[in-house]
């Protein structure tokens, strides 16, 4: 029992009630499941400006995700390049104020050129270069307005959308996160319904993989997949398919929830949604799957939002990329920074390294058919006996003051909102290999950040949505060796 014990909160989230800042210089080694990973630290860095016009006329407000596309990726003389998609969510709004843009869901395209340097950090060009709207069964382009409670049905699939108003008539699309499969079409997970759409590389729908019960917004029985309100069980509101993978093979598809489902969170407790859902669908004789083979618990870290009090925050995840069958990286991040009012400090901002090896696989039980609990107690965060979530550890830490300053990001929210300043929302990932025959296990990680269309200049559906500030696009790019 003291072994089992003890293994449960080895795997068990985290608690920061301090900002959790790197120790140490690169290289950092971790030891996990008789593996070495290694991070050797923040290479390259780069940035379009906040008030960039992206082909649709909008501004551009990546990144949600982002991917590079296959076979497009090489080494070159100074660096590497290849062509890079990035994918922005529902465009600007204003929830708390009803307002919500009729922003056609987009995949941007744009050229990436990593231009490496001795001693210092290389540098990142991204150039725009047209993009493809998204659209539905039908043909018509999704948008980002919020669908309130109205639905559609496209091919026997119960679909958002808004019933009047902006929007209306067409699917409720809020992108969060993307994969590309071999043969260039690629999957976009959604935040409304926490459904993955399949779609064609001209940007036409496919297929759906609807959630499980356990994960579908509900309420009395019927769809909610508004973002106004929280359903009664399923994904919260604002909180759907964070984060997707392809494992490298092509065989398996990751999706994970931002954070703990309603069920599955402690009541009234903003840190009480640490255990999220971790789905697993075998995609090689379908790409839409409707069950998937395997159903994960995993703890996410818990942080206090002023840095300094009690834990009453959850880490929530925003971007996971696969390493094989079992193992993936995924960024999980608080909620400070550059793009939220006031001055609390950053807190936590962290890759973490995850294998469900050893996890129980909820696949086909009452916690996926059903709207069960995982939890002991609905008001704590500890699991039900006999529930094994994830292991999981960190792998990189972001919150790396040196290393930011040679890029010229600081974390100094004291100073209020300044272009240096590390943005809020990191949320997108991809991983590339290195293509270096001396180091044939290394990778570059690509990291960017959602600037939620924050810029002094904005333009949506031909209309003004000036911010005070600037909040660039950014992108970090790290070397790490994964075996």
């Amino acid at each position: 029992m003291l072994a089992t014990a003890l293994l449960l909160a080895a795997f068990s989230a985290s608690g920061y009630t301090a900002p959790h800042e790197a120790s140490g210089t690169p290289p950092r080694t971790l030891q996990l499941g008789g593996r070495t990973y290694v991070d050797k630290g923040l290479v390259a860095a780069g940035r379009l400006p906040a008030g960039t016009v992206d082909f649709l006329g909008d501004t551009l407000g990546s990144f949600s995700s982002l991917a590079v596309q296959p076979g497009t990726w090489k080494r070159t003389a100074s660096g590497y390049e290849g062509v890079l998609w990035t994918l922005p969510d529902r465009g600007r709004n204003d929830p708390e104020a009803g307002l919500f843009y009729d922003y056609a869901g987009r995949v941007e395209r744009m050229h990436l050129r990593i231009d490496l340097r001795t001693g210092k950090p290389g540098t990142v060009t991204l150039v725009p270069d047209k993009g493809v709207v998204l659209k539905d069964f039908n043909g018509q382009a999704f948008t980002g307005a919020d669908p309130g409670e109205h639905t559609v049905t496209q091919r026997e699939v119960v679909l958002p959308s808004p019933a009047d108003g902006v929007g209306a008539g067409n699917v409720s699309l809020d992108a969060e996160s993307l994969q590309f499969t071999a043969d260039g079409h690629f999957y976009v997970g959604d935040e409304y319904t926490a459904n993955v759409y399949y779609f064609d590389a001209q940007g036409q729908l496919q297929g759906v993989i609807v959630p499980p019960v356990a994960i579908q917004p509900r309420t009395d029985g019927k769809p909610a997949f508004g973002s106004l309100a929280p359903p009664q069980s399923g994904r919260r509101n604002n909180q759907g398919v964070e984060g997707m993978g392809l494992s490298p093979d092509g065989s398996r598809l990751f999706v994970a929830l931002q954070s703990a489902t309603l069920q599955d969170s402690a009541k009234g407790n903003a840190a009480g949604r640490v255990n999220t859902r971790v789905l697993v669908y075998d995609v090689t004789t379908s790409p839409t799957p409707q069950q998937p083979i395997g159903h994960y618990v995993m703890a996410l870290p818990a942080y206090a939002h002023d840095g300094k009090g009690k834990l009453d925050r959850t880490a929530a995840q925003s971007e996971l990329r696969a390493l094989d069958a079992n193992r993936f990286l995924l960024l999980a991040r608080d909620g400070n920074g550059l793009g939220k009012d006031g001055d609390d400090p950053i807190v936590y901002k962290s890759v973490l390294l995850v294998d469900v090896t050893e996890a129980s696989n909820l696949a086909g039980t009452a916690y996926e058919t059903g709207t069960a609990s995982v939890l002991a107690d609905p008001a704590g965060t500890v699991l039900k006996e006999g529930i094994t979530p994830a292991r999981s550890d960190e792998l990189l830490n972001l919150l790396d003051r040196p290393q930011l300053a040679r890029v010229g990001l600081d974390l100094e929210t004291g100073r209020g909102a300044h272009a240096g300043l590390l943005s809020e929302k990191w949320e997108a990932m991809d991983v590339l290999p290195a293509l270096d025959p001396q180091h044939p296990k290394d990778v570059l990680l690509l990291i960017g950040n959602d600037n939620d269309f924050i810029a002094r200049h904005c333009r949506m559906q031909g209309e003004s949505c000036d911010s005070a500030y600037d909040n660039d696009n950014r992108v970090l790019v790290y070397r790490l060796t994964l075996p």
